[in-house]
């Protein structure tokens, strides 16, 4: 126990922190991994954000890497590197995987598969609400805005984890760069929102905006450039209206009520052009100017009229209904308004325009200067327009399960057969130990168990345990980082659970011995050496001690490459053949699977020879056993002095010569409690029962 102890401290001593922060990837990296006729434009920030240019050179979106803005540890402690590209509006243009060191994609499941699951975010939104894996009971429960996107079988968890670090950075470039894109569902018009007002009730409260402009003061905005007199009309007429315009939100049922007749309100109604997420708004102008040109085409956006919100363009088109200004109002708004041209315009509340938000109505005033070929001058008149924000609700957007709670939904049947197996494991080797030491058929019990902790727990549950989870965590821990990626494989997690609290009860033993899935694989290697009748070897003493070292040496050195070396950690922890032997069922690289296979055959001559004596993880768990708060083996004065009968059965050299348990080395295969409780087989209480003494070669085998 002191040697382990000083093990223990060294490797805690070589724990030195040697986290480096994410630098952006240097721009001759990532300009060729833009798709034309899109180009990078402009690096924005120190995240690295890049405007992203259309064929033409104009901004149209952003360009930007999830690891230095989100670097959320992976299941090897680094993070998940992806370029994103977006739209001005939101949108997913792509996404593609730079870099990562999941193990599971290093040297396992086809890499492709990672690279190709980041292709599903094309065309989504960042106000869509993405959740990776299947509907989970009711798919429209919820709402329907929600997104599922396909996981990787075996590797949803470093998915998940992806897509955790995606999103978070998309949100965080929308915040600071994309301020007037919706991150969630807009508002709409409140059908259930009943008021009764009038057209002096819209005006008072600010619900109808009236601009009006006079010929001298768009005469003053062209003051001094080549269109300055370019406006007769407007120079003879200095007093007289160029400008009276009139907008109101036709979206609130209650509004429109106001505006137009029964008749008009009927039309609005009807027609199907302006579907459940446009928003109609009304433009009226009565004065000189006009709201389109003459070569404006119906159902086309207005070339005179734009809008904008929150700084970013507002989508107009021409509704193309018509509405009679006269007889579609009521009379006293034809009598309040001195109508002239009127236009029903429209925009898609999912393109972003947030209907109870404050906007802006641009206008164009445009001058021609001379006769042949006309120079074109143009000045926007901006006109502020917004309806309060009672008229309106919101869906309030449906809030995923925390990825966690959907790892925990989408395998409740494996967990639920996973606990209750464990369950009963844990009062089988606890309050049913004797019992279950006593049976003659512990040996086919035994091996019961391990068949279905290697089929089920293994192979279909994935949850062979690996030094590689302790290992990110650690390295999460030196970083600061946060530890929810273990929660991303609640399978494997209650496995981990059960194993740790096994540590204060058990030591090693409960999960060396019989939870881990390559363990048993080594277990059935030996009985079938032996039924093959293969010489058994069992390294003598002077050997088998330092072998026993090996393993934390393995640990420490792992310990090491975390911490000062992380990128070649990936390749340390092949020293482990769980990912070959389990998560890909032997279909790797030959050089792996001759490895795992090796150890396999070398079990057949050598009982659990890497367990013993190469296993990063069981050195972990035997250090772990310093927690163990009892001795669960019992053990009686004869035992080592001098009955050896315990020692020499136990295959696991897990016995002093003294009698006593090294419980960093205990399996617990229940062979020797067996024995201790047998009075057919345990020496002393033989003898006991008959009187007589320990025979002398017991007694010389005890003094060897």
């Amino acid at each position: 126990m002191r040697a382990l102890r000083a093990i223990l401290t060294a490797i805690l001593l070589a724990a030195m922190p040697a986290a480096v922060a994410a630098e952006p990837s240097a721009r001759e990296r990532l300009a060729p991994l833009i798709v034309p006729p899109m180009s990078l434009g402009e690096r924005l920030n120190d995240a690295g954000v890049y405007e992203l240019l259309n064929s033409g050179g104009a901004h149209s979106g952003y360009v930007f890497e999830t690891e230095p803005m989100a670097p959320l540890p992976g299941f090897s402690g680094a993070a998940i590197n992806v370029l994103v590209t977006l739209d001005l509006d939101g949108r997913f243009l792509d996404a593609t995987l730079l870099d990562h060191n999941e193990p599971i994609f290093v040297s396992g499941l086809p890499e492709r598969l990672f690279y190709d699951f980041f292709s599903q975010y094309r065309g989504h939104s960042i106000s869509d609400t993405l959740v990776v894996g299947s509907p989970y009971g009711d798919a429209s429960a919820g709402g329907s805005a929600l997104v599922y996107l396909d996981g990787v079988t075996k590797g949803t968890a470093s998915v998940r984890i992806a897509h955790e670090s995606i999103l978070a950075a998309a949100l965080q470039v929308a915040r600071e760069k994309m301020g007037g894109v919706a991150t969630g569902p807009p508002a709409f018009p409140d059908p259930d929102h009943a008021e009764d007002l009038t057209w002096d009730d819209l005006v008072a409260e600010g619900l109808v905006t009236n601009h009006r402009m006079t010929n001298a003061e768009i005469d003053a905005r062209f003051e001094g450039t080549l269109w300055a007199r370019d406006d007769p009309d407007a120079t003879a007429d200095p007093g007289g209206l160029y400008l009276d315009l009139w907008v109101v939100d036709l979206g609130p049922p209650a509004i429109a009520r106001a505006v137009l007749s029964e008749r008009g309100l009927q039309a609005l109604t009807d027609f199907q052009a302006i579907s459940g997420t446009d928003e109609p708004i009304l433009v009226v102008e009565t004065a000189r100017h006009g709201l389109v040109s003459e070569e404006f085409v119906r159902n086309t956006s207005p070339d005179w009229i734009a809008a904008e919100q929150g700084g970013f363009p507002v989508a107009l088109r021409d509704a193309d209904l018509l509405i009679d200004l006269h007889d579609d109002v009521p009379d006293e708004i034809a009598d309040a308004v001195d109508w002239g041209q009127g236009l029903i315009l429209r925009t898609d509340r999912r393109l972003g325009f947030d209907p109870s938000a404050p906007w802006t109505l641009k206008v164009s005033a445009v001058r021609e200067h001379g006769m042949f070929q006309p120079e074109l001058g143009t000045e926007v008149i901006e006109i502020p327009h917004e309806t309060d924000p009672r008229f309106f609700a919101r869906v309030e957007p449906p809030r995923p399960a925390p990825p966690w709670l959907e790892a925990l939904r989408g395998r409740w049947v494996d967990l639920t057969i996973l606990a209750v197996g464990l369950a009963g494991l844990v009062a089988a080797l606890g309050p049913a130990m004797h019992r279950l030491a006593a049976k003659p058929v512990l040996t086919p019990v035994r091996l019961g168990i391990l068949a279905v902790v290697t089929g089920f727990v293994g192979w279909w549950g994935q949850g062979q345990l690996s030094i590689v989870t302790p290992l990110a965590a650690l390295r999460a821990a030196v970083d600061g980082g946060s530890f929810a990626f273990l929660l991303y494989d609640p399978f494997s997690l209650l496995v981990w659970v059960v194993a740790i609290a096994g540590l204060v009860a058990w030591g090693r033993g409960l999960f060396c011995g019989w939870l881990c899935p390559f363990g048993a694989m080594q277990e059935f290697a030996s009985h079938l050496g032996r039924l093959l009748r293969l010489p058994q070897w069992e390294p003598p003493a002077a050997l088998d001690r330092p072998l026993r070292l090996l393993k934390y040496g393995v640990l420490a050195a792992l310990v090491g490459i975390a911490l000062l070396a992380p990128a070649a950690l990936d390749a340390a922890v092949e020293v482990e053949p769980f990912k070959t032997a389990v998560t890909t069922f032997f279909v790797r690289e030959w050089y792996y699977v001759a490895y795992a296979v090796g150890l396999l055959l070398l079990s057949m001559v050598l009982f659990k020879g890497f367990c013993r004596y190469l296993c990063p993880l069981g050195a972990l768990f035997a250090l772990g056993g310093i927690l163990r708060g009892r001795d669960w083996i019992a053990r009686r004065e004869a035992c080592g002095s001098p009955c050896q009968l315990c020692r020499v059965d136990c295959r696991y050299g897990a016995i002093e010569k003294t009698g006593a348990v090294d419980y960093a080395e205990c399996f617990g295969c229940l062979d020797c409690v067996g024995i201790h409780d047998d009075p057919k087989r345990c020496v002393p209480l033989v003898l006991a029962a008959k009187g007589r003494r320990l025979p002398a070669k017991l007694v010389a085998m005890a003094a060897e």
